[in-house]
This record gives C-alpha cells, structure tokens and sequence, in this order.
C-alpha cells in the first residue's frame, strides 16, 4: 500500500518532471523541425534515451536529461539531401557505437587519454564550423526562404518582421530573464515570432487539422550507407567532449563526483546506449541537456526519480499526433530568427573551447591546425580515397586529429 507520504513525494516529483521537460521542451523539438526529422519520435527516443541512460548508470544515477544534440544539425541536414533518412540513421547509429568504443578506451586507460587525441586545439575548430557551416541556412530562413535560398516561402517584409521579433526576444529573455524563465529563451523566442506571424495571417493549421489525436511517431530504421558512416563519424568528436563537460557541471552543480562513481566510462556508455538506440528509431542523437542541469540548479531537485518522470512524460507526448502537427504549422522565418543566433553560439563555444583551454594562437603549430579544420571543413574540400569521399565537418575533424599528433611541438616553423 502506498503511503500518503510517498504519494505527495511521487506527486510533486512528476509536477517538477513534467516542468523539467518544459525547459527542454524549446531545444529538444528545434533539431528535428530544423532537419526534418518527426518531432514526435524526437521526444519519444529522447524519453527513452534518458531512461536507457539511468538504466545504464543505477550505480548512481546523474540528475540529467538527454535530447536532441545541436551538434549533429549539419550533418543531419546534408544526409537528408544526399542520403536519405535510413542511410543519414546510419552514420548517427555509428555515433552512437563510436561513443561505446571511447567508453571501453576510458575503461581501459582512464579519462586522460581523451584530452590529448581530442585536445581544444582541434575540438574548438570543429565546434566553430557546425556553427559557421549552417550560417548562411539561419540567414535564408529569416529572409523567408528555404534553407538553401532556392524558394520563397514567405515575403521578405514579413519574414524580417517575424524572425527578428523571434530573435530579440531570445535575446532579452537569455540576458534579462529571471529564474527558470532565463532557462527558456528558445521557447519565449518560438512563441514571440508564431504570434507576430498570427498576427500577420502566415500561419496555416492544416496539418493540425489533418493529424490525429493519438498517432504512433514515424519511427524509421537504419539502412546501411558507409559513406553516411565515414561523413558523420568525426563530428561525434565534438559532443563526445561535451558530453564529460555535462557530467562535470552536474557533478559540480550536486556536489556530487560522479567522474569517480558512475565514472565517465559508465556515462559515455549510457550516451552510447541512448545515441544508437535514437537513430535506430529514426531520432536525432542524444546529449546531456544544460537547459535542464540549469533547472536542477535553481530548483535543487537532484532526485534522478525526477528526470525519469520528465521522460515518461516526453514518451506519453511523442503518441499526440496533434502535438505533431501543431509543431508543424510554425513558419520558417521564426525557426531562422532563432538560428541566427543559436548557430553563432555554436561558433563561439568552438572560440571559447580555445580561450578556455589557453591555446596559444601565436604557437604555428596551432595556428596550422586550427586554420586546417576551418578551411577545409568550410571551403568544402573533398578527398576521395579508394571510392570513399572524406568532406565538410568530418574531414576538418580528421585532418585536425592527424596534425595533431604528428606535427612536433615546441618548434617555430622558422626562425629569424
């Protein structure tokens, strides 16, 4: 029998869940409507991703959720156009395995290894061209466009309306807001922008009207595409080291070393459960979520109990078809207002990686490796090797790894 106790505890938890699952609410749903994949399976693999992760780590579990990652929306967005959702599916599974392998590395020599075959001088690079690559993307849609600029969606007077009204209240909400409310300048800036395009009659309910109100999500499986694998591999360099910044800012935030116990090999095992179990469902890949760590440090609900909650009620939503449909109605200008800036931030986390780290950008040897990444992952370089072409973010990454173990260190390319 259940105690009348334990009944109030369970109650205010899944009411703290269910707002936790706000606060991710804005970013979770934003990679899927921004690549086109199915929203609802977004919140779905991202419910049960975080229930895999607590699964995986019941030793003791970190009070985090996991959603979908901004990390991947480039390479999601160009697998779509050249491979198709199955074969895109692929090279995110192949994330997610790619996570398991750094797992059982860790297990075998410990966490140190990884800041030196990742050290910031070539993750910082690879962070800023996400970012820098999808720029001229965020510009098309705020002009009204599509991403590539081919179409015109919606006139140009009212697009700049309804994308800058987006982007200045993500903006005073991320630098003026108080609480909780500071922790959710992509949702305030979503709903701003929807009501200006209301306001302007640019909004069509159709696909509301046409979904049902119960609907399984569009689950789709992988189909096997090495080129999608060898594309998408690399990038995974970048959330794998933001994933070990998560569970530091959570350990910090609970005070709490959870580096020690789970371990980080434990943790990278979970987000490799939960990355390969998404794209095996035709989700985005999962990451550690600081929208919600930022919400756990304001509200000190550390009960892991809580998290599960927040994803028992994102799985129950991913069966709302109307939910679906509702997310479907939201113009392209409001999306690019929003992305105008989240790209820019992606670059400039990459910049402050570097900063943050202390690379020495007077040292040639770093200046040769980040100059590498950027050029090459931005000019769009290809390198066909036997019939399989290496290009974009995952050459970049590649070449920055390389040249960072090879080049020497201490030498001055040439002295006067």
């Amino acid at each position: 029998m259940l105690h009348k106790t334990d009944y109030n505890f369970r109650l205010r938890d899944s009411i703290i869940g269910l707002q936790f699952l706000f606060v991710a609410f804005g970013a979770l749903v934003l990679v899927p409507i921004l690549t086109g994949l199915d929203p609802n399976v977004a919140l779905f693999t991202a419910g049960f991703g975080t229930l895999l992760f607590q699964l995986t780590t019941r030793e003791q579990i970190p009070p985090i959720f996991l959603a979908s990652s901004f990390s991947f929306i480039a390479p999601i967005i160009y697998g779509l156009k050249t491979w198709g959702l199955a074969g895109t599916m692929c090279g995110l599974a192949a994330a997610g395995l790619f996570y398991f392998f750094l797992s059982v590395l860790v297990r075998i020599k410990g966490s140190d290894f990884l800041h030196k075959i990742f050290p910031a001088v070539v993750v910082g690079p690879v962070i800023m061209t996400i970012g820098l690559i999808l720029s001229p993307v965020a510009v098309n849609m705020a002009m009204g466009k599509t991403g590539d600029g081919a179409i015109v969606l919606v006139p140009l007077h009212q697009a700049m309306m309804v994308s800058m009204s987006a982007l200045i209240v993500t903006l005073l909400v991320a630098l003026l807001g108080k609480g909780v409310l500071k922790l959710l300048p992509i949702l305030c800036g979503i709903i701003a922008g929807y009501a200006v395009s209301l306001i302007l009659g640019i909004v069509s309910f159709d696909s509301v009207a046409k979904a049902a109100w119960f609907a399984i999500p569009n689950f789709v499986t992988p189909e096997w595409n090495l080129e999608a694998i060898i594309y998408i591999l690399p990038i995974a360099i970048a959330p794998a080291v933001e994933h070990v910044g998560g569970i530091l800012t959570i350990s910090n935030v609970t005070k709490t070393d959870y580096l020690k116990k789970p371990g980080l090999k434990t943790t990278l095992l979970g987000d490799a459960i939960a990355t390969t179990a998404a794209s095996m469902l035709g989700g985005p890949p999962n990451t550690t979520y600081s929208e919600v760590t930022g919400a756990v440090t304001i509200t000190k609900a550390f009960n892991p109990a809580i998290m599960t909650w927040a994803a028992l009620f994102a799985i129950l939503l991913a069966f709302v078809g109307k939910l679906g449909g509702l997310l479907a109605t939201i113009p392209v200008p409001v999306m690019g207002g929003i992305l105008l800036l989240l790209f820019g931030i992606i670059a400039s986390i990459g910049l402050g990686t570097m900063v943050r780290e202390q690379v020495d950008m007077n040292d040639p040897r770093n200046m040769i490796i980040v100059s590498m990444v950027l050029v090459l992952a931005i000019g769009g370089m290809v390198v066909d090797m036997g019939g399989v072409a290496f290009s974009g973010i995952g050459l970049g990454a590649i070449v920055g790894i390389v040249l960072n173990l090879v080049l020497p260190k201490g030498h001055h390319i040439s002295e006067q």
